[in-house]
């Protein structure tokens, strides 16, 4: 009887016990089971994504900030005529057709532009088409692979038919007086920024004298960039340029 009576007293112990260890290995079991990841749960057919590196569409338009943009050909406010100082590209650039001709201004580009916010480029349009430019354009513009560019990522966004963008770029550059002493210089010249700008404002008393601004390098010109209206009218720029009166940059000799 007291081997029966201990029995009974204990089982409830064991019993206790065996419960314990019972649910002890249940939840061990089930901590240890692999954890399913979000491309799990959204089954294996689910397509993976394409890393993101931060690119634009290449095939889409851009901005001069990188960004796309959304141009529509038309909707700009003005041009920005840019006139290269053609040395400095060649020191560069040798093997360029406007290099070792003693040029000097050319025609880098007229650019639609915003009054703020991103500028349209590279809008919809008909391909480059060599047939439709001005044959006296290479005067001035001298390379086939420069009008093409300039057509494809300005000139599309200008609303006018190639032939008609080409003959407005002509006229823009008509209508602007190079100074003698910076037009075809067969030595170098030193002048500040702000000077080189005021001898340009004083050979075209059309233009205000803000709507010409000075690109540089910081030591030597780039380009003269010129503001103008839809319909070529002197105009105010949105940017200064470069301004310092006491600075001193260099025109590399047109050789």
């Amino acid at each position: 009887m007291s081997g029966s009576k201990n029995f009974v007293t204990s089982f409830p112990i064991y019993l206790g016990l065996a419960m314990i260890l019972f649910i002890s290995g249940c939840k061990t079991s089930f901590q240890t089971q692999p954890s399913m990841s979000s491309s799990d749960a959204k089954g294996s057919s689910s397509p993976t994504m394409p890393e993101s590196r931060g690119e634009a569409d290449p095939g889409g338009p851009r901005s001069r900030r990188g960004r796309a943009t959304a141009a529509a050909p038309g909707r700009f406010d003005f041009y920005l005529l840019n006139l290269s100082w053609s040395p400095e590209f060649c020191t560069t650039h040798r093997s360029s057709p406007e290099c070792g001709h003693g040029t000097g201004f050319v025609v880098h580009g007229l650019w639609p532009n915003a009054n703020s916010g991103p500028n349209p480029m590279n809008c919809d349009g008909p391909a480059y088409n060599p047939k439709l430019t001005p044959k006296d354009l290479m005067e001035f513009m001298p390379s086939q692979s420069l009008m093409r560019h300039e057509w494809s990522t300005h000139g599309t966004c200008s609303g006018l038919g190639q032939a008609e963008y080409f003959q407005l770029v002509e006229k823009a550059w008509s209508l602007v007086v190079i100074p003698p002493d910076v037009k075809n210089p067969d030595h170098q010249v030193s002048i500040s920024p702000l000077d080189l700008k005021k001898h340009f404002a004083a050979a075209n008393p059309s233009l205000p004298a803000d709507g010409i601004t000075i690109d540089d390098n910081g030591s030597y010109l780039r380009e003269v960039r010129v503001c103008l209206t839809k319909d070529l009218k002197g105009t105010h720029c949105s940017s200064r340029g470069d301004v310092r009166p006491n600075a001193t940059i260099t025109l590399r000799p047109a050789r």
